[in-house]
C-alpha cells in the first residue's frame, strides 16, 4: 500500500486573507520569498506561480475545482515549486506575469497561472483551467521540460526579452508637450466609442473607469463642450440607478457583466469606491446635482460600515461570493432579491418600489432574482403614483431602511481585512474632496484619522513607506503606487485643513521617491525601488486603467508641488516625464486619461490661491466649494510661515485673498467673489 503523500502548505504563516484562504488546499502552496526561489533553482524545478486576490470569484471556483483536490495535488506537489500569490499586496509580480499571459494568448484575468524556469522566466499561462486539463497541461509540460529542455528555456528566453521590450519607453527629449488642439482632436476621436444613452463605452462588460470619467469632465468644463459634458452625466447618473450601486447598503461594486450597469460582478473593492467618492464629489460640485450627493454620502457610509478598521485604515474589499441559506457559496447571494420577499416586506409600499426599482423584466436577473436599478427620474414615477416628490423619496427611504434590516440577517461575504497603503491614500483622497464640496466635518475627521493611522503604522524607519498592514504588522515595502496616491492625498488634505505637516510630509515622500525610484533615462519612475530583490523586469507603469497609473499620479503630484515648492525645480522633472509619456499619450489617449488630464491642465491657467489672515477657513470654504480643479490653495492666519507662497503677505487685520497663476499675483482682494472673479477673467 503505497505511503500517503505528506503535505507541507506553509501559506499558514502568512496575513494575506486570499492567502489563507489556501492554506488547507493539499498543495504544497510557499508564498513568494527568496528562499523558495533559491529551492527552485537548487532544485532545478519548475515554478507554478498562482496570482489572485481574495474577492475573485472565478479564483475561489478554481481553488475548489482544483486546489483542493487531491489528484490535483499530487500532480502539482511532484513537479513544481507552487507559488500563491495575493496580486493586491504584490502587484509588482502580477504586472509581469499578467504582461506575459497576455503576451502568451492575447488576453489577462485572474486567477492568473503561470509557469516558470527555476529563475522566474514565464513560458506557459492560463487563467481559469478545469480540473483535467490542468492536471494534462501540467504534465505534459513537465514533461516536455524533462525530455526538451532547450525548447522551453529557448520559449522562455524569448519571452524575458518581449517582457522587456514592451515595458521600454524611449525619453521624449525632441518632443513639444501635448498642446490644447491636440487633446480636442485626441477627446474628439474618443467619442465615438461613448454610450451616450447608457454612459461608459458600447460594450459590456462595462467597468466604471473614473480616471477617464474624471478627465472628460474637466475637459467638458474647461472647453464648455455641452457633448462631452452629457455623456460624463449620463454616465455618472447610469451607473448611480445602476445595480452596480447597492443601493441598500451603499458602495459600488467592481464592474457590470451587461450594458446598462445592471448586474454586477458582485465584489465591492476599497479602491474603486475611493475613486468614485472622489468623482461623484467632483461632479456634484460642478453640477449641483443632489443624486451625485447622496452617492458620496452612502459610498462613505458604506466605507464606515463595513471597511474602516478601529485602527482607522480601511480594509480591502468583500468578496463576491456569500452563502446561501443552505450553505452554498453563490455569487451575489447577498445581495439579490425574489418578488415575494420584497411584497412581503414592503407590503402597501411595494408598488411604488417595485416601479421605482424596476421589479419587472427590466430589473431581473435569473433564478427568480432581481437586482435593485432604476431607469426612470424620481418625478416621473412619483407623477405615475400620484404622489409628490418628498413623498416618493419617503417612501423609498423607508423601503430601502427595512431591506437593510433583513438583509443583515443574511451571510455576509468574506472580508479581505488586510490594510494597502495606496487604497488607502485613494480612499483618503476621496474623503478629503467630499469634506471640500458637502462640508460634512465627519468626512475631515475620517480622513485625518486615516492620515494619522499612515504616519503610525506605514512609514519605514527611512522614512519611506509601507505596502500593506495586517494583525499590528508590515511586512512588505511600498511600491510606486503606495507612495503616489499617499502624497496626492496628504496634499488633498493639506487644502483642506491647512495644517503644514501634511504637505511637509508629502515634500519628503517626493522627495525619497526621487531618490528610491527614478529612471534618470526617461524621468519617469519605476515601480520598485533601487533597494528591492530585481524580479525579471523593473516595470515602468504608465498606463492608467480603473486606478490611474503610479507615474501619472507622480506627475499630478509634481505639477502641485510645483508651485508650492518652486525653488525644488520639480517642473523640469515634471516637463521631462510629459515629453517622454506624449507619443504614448497621444496613441492610446483612453489608457492615458490621466496624463491627458494634466496635459489639460498644463496647457491652460493653472492658479494658486493664497488666503491669509484670521478670517482664512471661512474664506477658504467659501472658495473651495466651487468647482475649481485647475487651482491649489494655500492658506494660513500666521504672520511667518515657511511655505513660500504665504511668506511676507501677512497684513494686519485684513485678510487678503491673492489671485496668481505662475507665481504672477494679481492685486489681493477680501471678497471671494472678487477672487473668484479674477480667475474668470484670467482664463
Amino acid at each position: 500500500m503505497p505511503t500517503p503523500q505528506k503535505h507541507t502548505n506553509n501559506l499558514i504563516k502568512e496575513s494575506s486573507p486570499y492567502l489563507l484562504q489556501h492554506a488547507h488546499n493539499p498543495v504544497n502552496w510557499e508564498a513568494w520569498n527568496d528562499d523558495v526561489l533559491k529551492q527552485a533553482q537548487e532544485e532545478q524545478k519548475l515554478i507554478l506561480i498562482s496570482i489572485g486576490y481574495a474577492a475573485c470569484h472565478w479564483c475561489h471556483v478554481m481553488e475548489h475545482e482544483c486546489f483542493e483536490d487531491e489528484e490535483v495535488a499530487k500532480t502539482m506537489n511532484a513537479h513544481f515549486i507552487n507559488i500563491k500569490v495575493d496580486r493586491e499586496e504584490r502587484p509588482d509580480i502580477d504586472h509581469i506575469y499578467m504582461d506575459a499571459l497576455q503576451m502568451m494568448t492575447g488576453s489577462g484575468g485572474w486567477p492568473l497561472n503561470i509557469l516558470a524556469l527555476p529563475d522566474g522566466r514565464p513560458f506557459w499561462g492560463a487563467t481559469f483551467v478545469k480540473k483535467q486539463e490542468w492536471i494534462q497541461a501540467l504534465n505534459q509540460l513537465q514533461q516536455l521540460y524533462v525530455d526538451d529542455p532547450n525548447k522551453i528555456i529557448g520559449y522562455a528566453e524569448n519571452m524575458a526579452t518581449g517582457l522587456k521590450e514592451i515595458n521600454a519607453i524611449t525619453k521624449g527629449e525632441n518632443q513639444d508637450t501635448i498642446e490644447a488642439s491636440e487633446i480636442d482632436l485626441m477627446v474628439s476621436d474618443w467619442a465615438k466609442y461613448f454610450d451616450t444613452f447608457l454612459g461608459g463605452y458600447k460594450r459590456a462588460p462595462k467597468f466604471m473607469m473614473p480616471t477617464n470619467l474624471n478627465f472628460l469632465q474637466y475637459y467638458s468644463h474647461a472647453k464648455q463642450d455641452n457633448t462631452v459634458n452629457e455623456y460624463v452625466n449620463t454616465t455618472l447618473t447610469r451607473m448611480a440607478w445602476g445595480g452596480i450601486f447597492d443601493h441598500v447598503g451603499g458602495g459600488f461594486s467592481r464592474y457590470s457583466v451587461d450594458t446598462k450597469w445592471h448586474v454586477p460582478h458582485f465584489e465591492k473593492m476599497l479602491y474603486d469606491n475611493g475613486l468614485l467618492i472622489s468623482l461623484y464629489a467632483n461632479a456634484y460640485a460642478n453640477t449641483n446635482n443632489n443624486l451625485y450627493k447622496v452617492i458620496v454620502e452612502k459610498s462613505i457610509a458604506f466605507l464606515e460600515e463595513e471597511l474602516l478598521d478601529i485602527s482607522n485604515g480601511f480594509y480591502s474589499s468583500l468578496d463576491a461570493d456569500s452563502l446561501t441559506d443552505d450553505n452554498k457559496l453563490v455569487e451575489g447571494a447577498f445581495y439579490v432579491w425574489q418578488e415575494d420577499q420584497l411584497k412581503e416586506l414592503l407590503k402597501d409600499d411595494y408598488p411604488v418600489f417595485s416601479d421605482y426599482f424596476s421589479i419587472n423584466s427590466y430589473g431581473y436577473w435569473e433564478d427568480e432574482n432581481y437586482v435593485l436599478i432604476r431607469d426612470s427620474e424620481a418625478l416621473a414615477i412619483a407623477m405615475n403614483h400620484s404622489i409628490t416628490k418628498v413623498e416618493l423619496q419617503q417612501i423609498i427611504s423607508k423601503c430601502l431602511s427595512l431591506l437593510k434590516v433583513e438583509r443583515e440577517k443574511r451571510n455576509k461575504p468574506r472580508l479581505d481585512d488586510k490594510i494597502l497603503t495606496s487604497w488607502n491614500g485613494l480612499t483618503l483622497k476621496g474623503l478629503t474632496d467630499a469634506y471640500r464640496y458637502l462640508e460634512d466635518d465627519k468626512y475631515l475627521n475620517l480622513a485625518i484619522n486615516n492620515a494619522n493611522f499612515i504616519l503610525k503604522h506605514m512609514i519605514t524607519e527611512d522614512g519611506g513607506l509601507y505596502r500593506n498592514f495586517k494583525n499590528g504588522k508590515s511586512t512588505i515595502h511600498g511600491f510606486l503606487e503606495d507612495y503616489a496616491s499617499i502624497i496626492d492625498a496628504f496634499i488633498g488634505l493639506y487644502e483642506v485643513s491647512f495644517d503644514e505637516k501634511w504637505l511637509d510630509h508629502s515634500l519628503e515622500l517626493t522627495k525619497y521617491v526621487i531618490e528610491n525610484f527614478s529612471d534618470s533615462d526617461t524621468g519617469l519612475f519605476f515601480f520598485t525601488s533601487n533597494n528591492e530583490n530585481r524580479l525579471i523586469r523593473r516595470t515602468l507603469e504608465v498606463a492608467d486603467n480603473v486606478i490611474p497609473s503610479s507615474n501619472s499620479m507622480m506627475a499630478h503630484n509634481l505639477h502641485k508641488l510645483s508651485k508650492y515648492f518652486p525653488e525644488d525645480n520639480f517642473d523640469s522633472r515634471l516637463h521631462k516625464m510629459m515629453k517622454t509619456m506624449k507619443s504614448s499619450v497621444t496613441e492610446n489617449p483612453q489608457n492615458h486619461a490621466n496624463w491627458l488630464h494634466l496635459a489639460q491642465l498644463m496647457s491652460e491657467n493653472f492658479y494658486e490661491l493664497v488666503v491669509i489672515g484670521e478670517n482664512f477657513e471661512l474664506i477658504c470654504k467659501t472658495l473651495m466649494k466651487n468647482y475649481l480643479p485647475n487651482a491649489i490653495f494655500a492658506a494660513s492666519n500666521a504672520k511667518t510661515s515657511n511655505l513660500p507662497l504665504l511668506m511676507n503677505r501677512y497684513v494686519m487685520n485684513k485678510t487678503l485673498i491673492y489671485v496668481c497663476n505662475h507665481g504672477s499675483c494679481q492685486m489681493p482682494v477680501e471678497e471671494p467673489s472678487k477672487a473668484l472673479d479674477l480667475v474668470s477673467s484670467i482664463i
